[in-house]
């Protein structure tokens, strides 16, 4: 894509209108590719990085940014030879998107997709310590002695498996509510984590990935991320790249 000015190119990202985007560059509080820039400049939105506030901005108008309540009983992937329901059947948009890792076929809740391949791989990669909050209901109480037990870490058949954090939200009857803290996402790890334990899971749900928060959007529905969402990713990620 050509350059442009880029009052244009923000005002076209829904940052501002042109003449608040001229406000935003003569403040000095519009950086291209790390440099202060300018009333006059041009930039190229599918090539540059445009941060405003020190903030990271979506400015290319073919990157799209989603985020999906995925339903139990959902395959994360985007056809299914087996004929299951997929997300793509949930998110029908003209652009190809992939999904930001995976939520296993009964696990619910906060799935992010893109068509970003650089994004994704950053907020995948295990190096990256990238946060996902999930909401476990299992069968309570839940022992103190339980939870020192996951915090030192259990050992699977595939690797040493510790969250970054786990406590317990919530205690009811027979039933308690725990929140998981992981940085990588290798198969059903949560459930064999807590199986390993003794614990079983009734019911998984991802309500955080890299900041962006699930709320209050429903199951089997999606919405575009905020500029200040996809900025929210991008500093997840930021100075381990």
């Amino acid at each position: 894509m050509a350059e442009q000015r880029l009052q244009k190119v923000l005002a076209a990202a829904g940052i501002a209108s042109r003449r608040a985007s001229e406000e935003l560059i003569e403040q000095g509080r519009v950086t291209v590719n790390g440099q202060v820039a300018s009333l006059g400049d041009k930039c190229d939105p599918t090539e540059d990085v445009v941060e405003v506030d020190a903030e990271r901005v979506n400015v290319d108008p073919e990157r799209v940014y989603v985020v999906l309540n995925k339903p139990r009983g959902v395959v994360t992937t985007m056809d299914d030879p087996e004929g299951r329901p997929t997300v793509a059947d949930l998110v029908n948009l003209p652009q190809r998107l992939f999904p930001v890792g995976r939520l296993d076929y009964d696990t619910e809740g906060l799935l992010l997709l893109t068509n970003d391949g650089e994004l994704t791989n950053a907020l995948t990669h295990p190096s990256f310590e990238v946060e996902r909050v999930y909401v476990v209901l299992v069968p309570g109480p839940v022992r103190k002695r339980t939870l020192a037990q996951l915090a030192d870490g259990v050992e699977l058949e595939d690797g040493l498996a510790r969250p970054k954090r786990i406590r317990v939200l919530e205690t009811q009857k027979s039933k308690a509510l725990l929140e998981v803290v992981m940085t990588e996402g290798r198969k059903r790890e949560i459930r064999r984590m807590l199986g390993a334990v003794g614990l079983t899971v009734e019911r998984l749900a991802r309500v955080s990935y890299g900041g962006v928060e699930l709320g209050d959007l429903r199951q089997g529905k999606w919405r575009f991320l905020s500029q200040p969402e996809i900025g929210t990713l991008h500093a997840a990620v930021e100075g381990r790249r």
